[in-house]
């Protein structure tokens, strides 16, 4: 009897004392009240979860922790012309004037600001990704610093995988982080091989270093797709290493040489440090661009480009609030291409207000997903779209992996960020925003293309689907804030 009442007055404890908790979090709304349900139906189990995977990081206290060692080396080893170049929105008056709130807005706190004497190409195949990364690797002379999501055993990334050996034994510093939890599947031997040849090699999410945090940090991925070559050139976007993205899939990524490279640049090595790597010179030394003697050709553009990371232990959701921004300051149109669609409430409600508000919203989605639940996720979102007026476009063919949008015939991104809670919230992103007429008609170009392989779902269309598949489409909805 005594045990009987004992558990009974616990279990009421842990489904109240977690609530409490959930409530005083700082998630959206929404997750806040999936992870209730999901704590009152399964209360061990579902504690256990949320431990795992629902506590929200974003806190200064958190920030101020992780990055300390980062923000201790910039204080110590920064220069004027550095912190100018990261920090010193010395080049936000040559963004259009109705354009100059978003760039101060990403460029606050510890996220890099805008930066002028740029070139780069869009890349939208594969292929030409693959071709010009293997060469650039190969002419690398001093460093290689690469970050990825994905890196498998197929071809293409074990060709990837031979280059950066190679370099390594040749004397060039070859710096990896790896996104262990997702590349779980990685036996030890694959990372060995590289260490052996040189290359230095940190785990992301590392035990040894984050024992006690390791529970709550097994949610977190680093979604981020970053190469820097001798701190001249530069990667990032959409595409993964694998054979996938170099032959198979749709997807948007760039190479840019410029000033933009010291902001990925800063991104990589606030990784690198946090998560326990070390510098073999002083800071500087990593940003050639400061130093006019080392700097190449000046380029043949000048493009006005805003790299901004977004991680979960930010303080705020920059990339989310991006969204949000560019959406209620739309004025004409804005297209946008993503494979996962499951938007937070302020993103979704910022959609449904440009829509409504006259402008052309234009959404693009695979008509067919890579991962078993996602198309049906996507679509428990598309009645609210259409009635609001977004029009939506499923395109056909290869999947298509871009993360893009273009409005207004100026501004552009091109990231690693989908529009979700997972992207907004809890992975560590990046996206390139890039000020610039040019470069947003080519990226309408490139959206015009892909929608030749579309079809544009209708309300009356989405109306006919039978009860039954709405009603599964709305219930993996339920969950979709805290996937």
């Amino acid at each position: 009897m005594f045990w009987q009442s004992f558990l009974t007055v616990f279990y009421i404890l842990l489904i109240v004392s977690s609530i409490v908790v959930i409530v005083f979090d700082n998630s959206q709304p929404n997750a806040k009240m999936a992870w209730i349900l999901v704590i009152s139906l399964f209360p061990i189990i579902g504690v256990i979860l949320y431990l795992l995977f629902g506590i929200n990081n974003r806190s200064h206290l958190l920030f101020n922790r992780r990055h300390r060692r980062y923000t201790a080396l910039l204080e110590a080893e920064t220069s004027p012309k550095l912190s100018e170049l990261l920090s010193g929105h010395t080049k936000d008056h040559l963004v259009r004037a109705e354009y100059q709130p978003l760039a101060r807005m990403l460029g606050t706190g510890f996220h890099p600001c805008v930066s002028d004497a740029n070139a780069f190409e869009i890349i939208t195949e594969g292929k030409r990704k693959y071709e010009l990364l293997l060469e650039d690797l190969r002419n690398a002379r001093e460093s290689i610093h690469i970050e990825y999501f994905r890196f498998g055993t197929d071809s293409g990334s074990e060709a990837v995988r031979d280059v950066l050996i190679q370099k390594a034994r040749e004397g060039v510093k070859v710096r990896f982080i790896n996104e262990n939890v997702v590349n779980f599947s990685l036996f030890p031997g694959y990372y060995g091989r590289m260490r052996r040849a040189g290359i230095e090699v940190i785990k992301f999410t590392d035990p040894r270093r984050h024992l006690l945090e390791l529970p709550t940090r097994l949610n977190y991925r680093n979604h981020r797709k970053i190469v820097v070559i001798d701190g001249k050139i530069g990667y990032t976007g959409g595409m993964n290493i694998n054979n996938n993205y170099f032959q198979i899939w749709r997807d948007t990524h760039l190479r840019i040489t410029g000033n933009a490279v010291a902001a990925l640049q800063f991104i990589f090595l606030d990784s690198w440090i946090v998560g326990g790597g070390h510098l073999d010179h002083p800071l500087l030394h990593y940003y050639p661009m400061l130093q006019a003697s080392t700097m190449e050709k000046a380029p043949l553009q000048d493009k006005l480009v805003q790299v901004v990371q977004d991680e979960p232990d930010g303080r705020e959701p920059v990339i989310q609030m991006s969204y949000e921004w560019m959406l209620l300051n739309a004025r004409k149109y804005v297209w946008l291409q993503t494979p996962y669609f499951a938007p937070t409430e302020p993103v979704l409600n910022a959609l449904k207000a440009a829509a409504l508000s006259g402008v052309d919203v234009r959404l693009m989605i695979p008509v067919k997903n890579d991962t078993i639940f996602m198309g049906s996720i996507n679509r428990s979102y598309y009645r609210r779209c259409l009635e609001a007026g977004v029009r939506i476009f499923e395109r056909g063919g290869n999947f298509i992996h871009s993360k893009t949008f273009v409005t207004d015939d100026y501004l552009s991104s091109i990231g690693s960020a989908n529009i979700d809670n997972r992207s907004f919230n809890l992975n560590y992103e990046v996206n390139t925003y890039i000020y610039d007429e040019e470069t947003a008609l080519r990226n309408k170009e490139i959206f015009l293309e892909d929608l030749t392989l579309c079809k544009e779902v209708t309300l009356d269309e989405f109306k006919a689907v039978p009860w039954y598949r709405r009603f599964w489409q709305k219930l993996l909805g339920l969950f979709s804030s805290i996937a």
